[in-house]
């Protein structure tokens, strides 16, 4: 699709929304604001430009435009209200969310990982010592994966940039080869577990995927209900335990690799481990100062704010020389997700401030009303995560739908609010499987050369509806247990 179209689209949406009759009972200034908020998402769809600038864009709009789209009559009509002021404030909002400036803290985690090396070691220490044949194999990557996802945001900078880089060299050495049929032998194998495994630990820990972090501040923002890293991680507790053990077998069975044993890798490994020497002095203290945040995470969340003890984790790691200031100012990932999530926490905050969230609310516990909680439940959540084919990114999933779904759950009388959310919310990792295109490395694994079309999209019907099956057969009945 060329550009121009790609940047037309969003505007003709936005354009028709707007011609249409407002709906009985909104605001003709929520309207107006949903219909730019719409336009967002059609603009992260198709991406014309960065999904920062995306954000950012529709922000500098509405405020612009504010007493058009942002601000009633009657709050116009107020004494000593300030439009243009409130306006601002209104915009940079975001920009003071604790979670977002957790989100851009766990990128210097990663970027730590990357610069000691630490993440590359722990790697190639599992393949050693559980590579002998490629069940275990597929084993040692699922739990690489595992190590690094709670300090690791971006799924695609631990599976992609770390995960990847080393199994990639492993198909050589035994004659499989990409776009061949020799891919069978056993790289096609270990490509489909590292993809599959990485979507399991996304849902494990709040921090292992952004888009987790920016739901948590969804639900907070929009029913009042906090969730910590602590009560995530127990949460999905059971789920994530039964999908990492068995997607390794599954994968085994479902999608064999023709050789099973695998003395060349373990050689291969030790062979690298033995390039990058002995631990250093700088490892040592990553692995300090992120198993200081984990103990600050779980248990001081009280006393500490999580993003706060992320931030001194961040100090810590500059006094040391663990990360220079240079890699802070140059993680233009880090800047551009900070930007991205920042806006698009305003955005969809803006949905409830205009009103248009209560409303939706309203009128889907009209549609559900009759329909008990539980039923209810299942309904949402299996919508919510099967939708997921409709889009190429989670954060794009996340802005359009969870505070529509949110909302619709929220006025179904008996919901359990907190259990409804974490369902919804620790679905967004395992989702991603679904599609070549449905998380950040999905492209990656799906470009190796070792995944046909026909086999990722059959794989990924299949251990979606597998996860989201455990999810709620699982899952579901542990959460009414713990809340």
């Amino acid at each position: 699709m060329p550009i121009w179209l790609k940047a037309l689209l969003p505007v003709l949406l936005a354009m028709i929304v707007l011609l249409l009759p407002v709906p009985q009972g909104l605001d003709p200034h929520a309207w107006r604001f949903f219909a730019i908020f719409i336009a967002v998402i059609a603009g992260l769809i198709l991406e014309p430009l960065p999904g920062a600038v995306v954000g950012l864009s529709a922000v500098v709009l509405v405020a612009i435009a504010a007493p058009w789209l942002l601000f009633s009559p009657a709050q116009l009509a107020a004494p000593n209200f300030n439009s243009a002021g409130t306006a601002f404030r209104w915009a940079v909002a975001g920009f003071g969310n604790a979670t977002v400036w957790l989100i851009f803290s766990a990128f210097m985690f990663a970027a730590g990982y990357e610069k000691t090396q630490f993440g590359k070691r722990l790697a190639l220490l599992l393949v050693k010592k559980m590579g002998k044949n490629t069940l275990t194999l597929g084993y040692a990557i699922s739990f690489a994966d595992l190590l690094l996802a709670p300090f690791t945001p971006s799924n695609t900078a631990r599976s992609g940039g770390t995960i990847f880089p080393i199994i990639s060299n492993l198909p050589a050495l035994y004659g499989s080869k990409p776009n061949d049929p020799s891919a069978r032998l056993i790289g096609s194998y270990l490509m489909w577990v590292a993809i599959a495994a990485t979507c399991v630990t996304s849902s494990m820990f709040l921090s292992a995927l952004a888009p987790n972090l920016l739901a948590t501040a969804l639900v907070k923002s929009q029913i009042d209900i906090s969730i910590s890293w602590g009560t995530w991680a127990l949460a999905f507790l059971p789920v994530g335990v039964i999908l990492l053990l068995l997607t390794p077998l599954l994968a085994y069975w479902f999608y064999p690799p023709t050789i099973k044993s695998n003395a060349e890798v373990p050689r291969w490994a030790a062979a690298e481990l033995t390039k990058l020497g002995p631990m250093q002095l700088k490892e040592w203290l990553l692995v300090s100062f992120v198993c200081l945040a984990l103990v600050l995470w779980i248990f001081a969340a009280k006393y500490i704010e999580p993003a706060l003890a992320a931030l001194l984790v961040i100090c810590l790691m500059l006094y040391t020389k663990v990360l220079d200031w240079s890699d802070i100012t140059g993680n233009k990932a880090a800047w551009n997700t900070l930007v991205w999530f920042a806006t698009l926490v305003t955005l969809a905050g803006g949905l409830s401030d205009v009103g248009f969230i209560r409303w939706l609310g309203v009128l889907g516990g009209q549609w559900l009303g009759d329909v008990s909680p539980v039923t209810a439940t299942l309904v949402l959540v299996m919508a919510f995560y099967l939708l997921h084919y409709l889009f190429a990114s989670s954060t794009a999933h996340t802005t359009a739908l969870l505070p529509v779904t949110l909302a619709i759950g929220a006025a179904i009388p008996g919901m359990n609010l907190l259990i409804f959310s974490l369902l919804l919310v620790t679905s967004l990792g395992l989702m991603g499987i679904l599609t070549p295109y449905g998380t950040g490395p999905s492209p990656i694994y799906f470009g190796s050369g070792y995944l046909p079309a026909h086999d990722y999209w059959r794989l990924g019907t299949l251990f979606g509806l597998f996860y989201l099956a455990i999810l709620l057969c699982i899952g579901y009945p542990w959460l009414l247990m713990l809340f």
